[in-house]
């Protein structure tokens, strides 16, 4: 169900964010963490061990368990096999629906940079240019997984059941929600 106003963060303290590969996912989870004084869940990081070894459905569950019973955080995205245990437990999801240039746009940049920094993606893994180029590079993932993760998005919003979501369409209108946070966290 699409949430009428916009979040309250004294009453909305398990935050889920959701998204294509590349829509900002990460960033706006630590900015509204530190806003909120919220705890920042890196779900990637749970999820892949070195050498992108990814965990099994059911160690990824076991993975994000111990986070979700806290009272407050923000999980910076909503992986398949822990939607049972993490949904439940959520005051609000914050939808980045984006238009595919914005999200590959970002992806492709942030690629570049990782690239060429050698800095760590997830889970004690960088990434490389043989990787970035692959079939099952983080690219390659972003134009598999675009539509369905919209039609995700657009269900939890139509949705009767589970928990309200904040859908946003464009960055800007997400930056101007957030720097009216700060403004009112600093008042």
């Amino acid at each position: 169900m699409l949430l009428p106003d916009l979040p309250d963060l004294t009453r909305h303290r398990r935050v889920v964010i959701v998204g294509v590969t590349g829509s900002g996912k990460s960033s706006l989870a630590v900015r509204l963490a530190a806003i909120g004084g919220m705890p920042h869940v890196r779900v990637d990081d749970l999820m892949w061990r070195p050498g992108w070894v990814q965990l099994d459905a059911a160690a990824q569950v076991e993975a994000v368990a111990p986070h979700v019973r806290g009272e407050a955080w923000v999980l910076d995205g909503l992986w398949s096999a822990t939607r049972e245990v993490v949904l439940p437990r959520t005051d609000l999801v914050i939808a980045l629906d984006y238009p595919r240039r914005v999200s590959l746009g970002r992806l492709l940049n942030r690629t570049l940079h990782r690239l060429r920094t050698h800095e760590e993606a997830c889970g004690g893994n960088t990434e490389t240019w043989s990787s970035a180029l692959s079939r099952d590079s983080i690219v390659a993932w972003h134009f598999r997984s675009f539509d369905r993760k919209h039609a995700q998005i657009e269900q939890m919003a139509a949705g009767p059941d589970g928990p309200p979501v904040l859908r946003f369409t464009d960055p800007r209108a997400t930056d101007a929600w957030l720097r009216s946070l700060e403004q009112a966290a600093a008042a």
